[in-house]
């Protein structure tokens, strides 16, 4: 990565996600069009991976934020390009939104398992600590409001002091070129 005007705000993990709210309201109405038991279980039986997937890049795109933002905040003195929040009025709420919904959504999605699987839905510990990190991070950061250089960048203090970790930053541009955002969750243990 080329850091000599500065570094992106995101640098290049948005390529690769899609809204989380709204895919989540398109599964759960293209279930609710069936009114057969049987038919919903069959249905979300073939959503359930799909949630699951959206559910691991959406971590992997917490981590990645948190990891980046860890990164850059080392690169002293210098300007965060294209954050578009920049010196816009922050509404936590607005901000939190999007990680509230998933937060709650995980506890309905292991009731609608059970429902229509009869299976437990099991949601790991270090998922649950992702979510609750970035939560923290969003909110110490009032939503980026303020971050025009790096040092503007504000890591909760229940964050480990990352520096200028090469592996890191590899599998940043690693993840950048595939889209594979959920690889970013195994490197939670250099920040969290």
């Amino acid at each position: 990565m080329d850091f000599k005007d500065g570094a992106q705000f995101d640098p290049g993990f948005v390529q690769h996600i899609s809204a989380f709210v709204p895919n989540i309201e398109y599964a759960y109405g293209s279930l609710n069009r069936f009114k057969n038991f049987g038919m919903k279980k069959q249905q979300f039986k073939m959503l359930l991976p799909k949630i699951e997937h959206l559910i691991e890049n959406y971590l992997g795109f917490y981590m990645g934020c948190m990891l980046w933002a860890g990164y850059i905040k080392n690169l002293e003195d210098t300007p965060v390009l294209n954050n578009f929040g920049y010196d816009s009025d922050y509404d936590e709420s607005e901000t939190l939104a999007e990680v509230d919904f998933i937060i709650n959504y995980i506890e309905q999605l292991k009731k609608d398992v059970k429902y229509y699987t009869g299976k437990d839905f099991s949601f790991d510990s270090n998922s649950m600590n992702i979510l609750e990190a970035y939560r923290e991070f969003l909110k110490v950061n009032e939503g980026f409001t303020k971050v025009q250089k790096t040092e503007d960048i504000k890591l909760p203090d229940s964050f480990k002091k990352l520096g200028k970790d090469e592996e890191v930053l590899a599998k940043i541009e690693e993840v950048i070129e595939n889209g594979n955002l959920k690889d970013l969750v195994a490197l939670s243990g250099k920040i969290l």
